[in-house]
């Protein structure tokens, strides 16, 4: 009789922290496309092209996460989006 010897290799999961939070913009029916677009673009340093796709997805599915990062990082762009007008929140 045969014996089969099997080996056991220990594997490390590296699994993201939460330190990231989210600014989540919402549709409002005040501001304008460009509005939206120039000020995303101002504050939260996106592309045009980035920029339009937020303000679509705001317009459409009532919300967009707009920006990621540290708490601190977030809460004067946020708060940029709220001066501007926007509805929006850290998450």
């Amino acid at each position: 009789m045969a014996t089969i010897e099997k080996t056991q290799v220990a594997t490390d999961v590296l699994e993201a922290v939460g330190i990231n939070n989210e600014i989540v913009l919402f549709n409002d029916d005040v501001n304008t496309f460009d509005h939206v677009i120039d000020t995303l673009i101002r504050v939260c340093n996106h592309d045009e092209l980035q920029a339009e796709q937020c303000a679509l997805l705001v317009h459409y599915k009532g919300k967009c996460i707009v920006k990621t990062g540290t708490f601190d990082e977030l809460k004067p762009q946020c708060s940029s989006l709220l001066e501007a007008g926007l509805s929006a929140e850290i998450i």
